[in-house]
């Protein structure tokens, strides 16, 4: 790997300035990377901690119906419709949606309202998930899409904080207090659209935070992630049959139904659980969340890099997997409430260690070793597209009638994760399978498959697990 490495670093050097050493390279792509994660990574973490705080946790079910069926359309079509547009209309449509529920007027009306929020926020993580697969190369992929979940993590965090600090406005203009929860994350959001216009740049050559010598950086990099992740996003049959066709599509997207289960099952009702079943005040349970989705935050920051830095996306899904799994298995045996509140407690944290982490890297696991860009975009879109599956099904285990103990949604929770456990093994066994056809086929001399033939199944495209 060492050597692929040193190669590849050779020929940009070279592509960007024939007198440009190796070592030069490396420090002058560092500081464009830096870059990147200054003015494109932040950009996308206010619309991802934006998003998790405007849609609550009412009508969760409802939400996620057009959530599901607009991830894999817009996956094929947000490159080609450019994602400089694409992302702050979306933002824009969702705020004013989400302004709008401040002034519905019975439950038909708020179902609407949230139909056409999930429809709107499907389309935005395919978006920012696939603009950062244009921004940066596979191996800083993991990093990347970590920031999304840290983001979904601060929103956990302190959106319920938020929430109830703007719920004492309640009477305010003779409207209730959730109404002005919602009028003010619209606008909020309507804002943030506005400059999302300015902010979200179309390319790296109209990037307004890159000078010149940023720039021959990043066409050197375009060019050695062109198979990857080059074009215009005019796909083809083609491309979806191949995303299709390949069973890692299919039960990487399994398994994400599973993770996500558990992070939206988490994520949106821990507040309900550290209140309704560990008998905390609507106050207390909002302080307690904080700290559990920092750790996560934390835990998923520090797991990802080293991720990206070893290429070892198998090996920190199948360590922290284990952890949540012993805390659903603590919260499911306290169904009784025998235990101490602490030992209750601490088993959230054991699960925030796994939730975020599993989820975000089973992502960034398939993303990276997708190619084409087009059959990239269509696998990422069908995993997608399984997902949210996850947070229809995360509705309906934490019912409002199940609590104190909320055992059907620990028990499911517990399986899910375990299932998903087991399925990364699978998982490895197919890279390394056909990591074993590649090396025969190399060594038979049977590597050339080049042209529209090319695909991450071809013998030079070297799998990341």
């Amino acid at each position: 790997m060492q050597i692929e490495y040193k190669t590849a670093n050779e020929s940009a050097a070279s592509g960007a300035d024939p007198s440009l050493s190796i070592e030069e390279y490396v420090r002058r792509e560092r500081a464009v990377v830096w870059k990147l994660d200054c003015f494109i990574a932040p950009v996308m973490m206010l619309l991802m901690l934006i998003s998790y705080l405007d849609r609550g946790n009412i009508c969760i079910s409802i939400f996620y119906i057009f959530y599901v069926l607009a991830e894999f359309p817009t996956s094929l079509l947000v490159k080609r419709l450019q994602y400089n547009r694409v992302i702050p209309c979306i933002t824009f449509c969702w705020g004013l949606v989400c302004m709008c529920t401040g002034f519905v007027q019975g439950f038909p009306s708020l179902a609407v309202t949230r139909l056409l929020l999930g429809f709107f926020e499907g389309c935005l993580f395919p978006s920012m998930t696939l603009f950062l697969c244009d921004w940066y190369k596979r191996e800083e992929l993991a990093t990347r899409i970590s920031f999304l979940f840290v983001a979904s993590a601060l929103s956990g965090a302190f959106g319920g904080l938020l929430a109830y600090a703007i719920l004492y406005m309640d009477g305010v203009a003779g409207m209730s207090g959730w109404r002005w929860l919602y009028i003010i994350e619209g606008i909020i959001t309507l804002g943030w659209a506005g400059i999302c216009l300015f902010v979200v740049p179309k390319n790296y050559e109209t990037a307004y935070f890159l000078n010149e010598q940023d720039k021959v950086i990043m066409r050197c990099r375009a060019e050695a992630t062109a198979a990857y992740s080059g074009g215009q996003g005019h796909y083809k049959w083609k491309d979806i049959k191949m995303a299709a066709k390949d069973v890692k599509s299919w039960i990487h997207g399994v398994i994400q139904i599973c993770v996500v289960t558990i992070l939206y099952g988490f994520g949106t009702f821990l507040p309900i659980i550290l209140k309704d079943g560990f008998h905390y005040s609507t106050i207390q349970a909002q302080y307690l969340v904080i700290p559990v989705n920092l750790w996560g935050a934390i835990v998923y920051g520090v797991g990802a890099v080293l991720s990206d830095k070893y290429k070892a996306r198998f090996l920190s899904l199948i360590i922290s997997a284990p952890f949540g799994i012993a805390g659903y298995a603590i919260l499911v045996a306290n169904s009784r409430h025998t235990m101490q509140p602490g030992i209750r407690y601490f088993a959230t944290y054991l699960i925030s260690t796994a939730c975020y982490l599993c989820t975000g890297t089973n992502i960034a696991w398939l993303s990276s070793n997708c190619a084409p860009d087009g059959k990239r975009a269509a696998s990422v879109g069908i995993l997608l597209t399984l997902t949210n599956i996850g947070g229809i099904v995360a509705g309906q285990i934490y019912q409002t009638n199940s609590a104190p103990g909320f055992v059907l949604g620990h028990s499911w929770s517990l399986g899910c994760l375990a299932f998903a456990w087991c399925g990364w093994w699978v998982v490895l066994g197919i890279y390394k399978q056909r990591e074993r056809q590649k090396d025969r086929a190399l060594a038979d001399g049977n590597a050339d498959v080049t042209g529209a033939d090319w695909s991450d199944r071809a013998p030079d495209f070297r799998y990341q697990f």
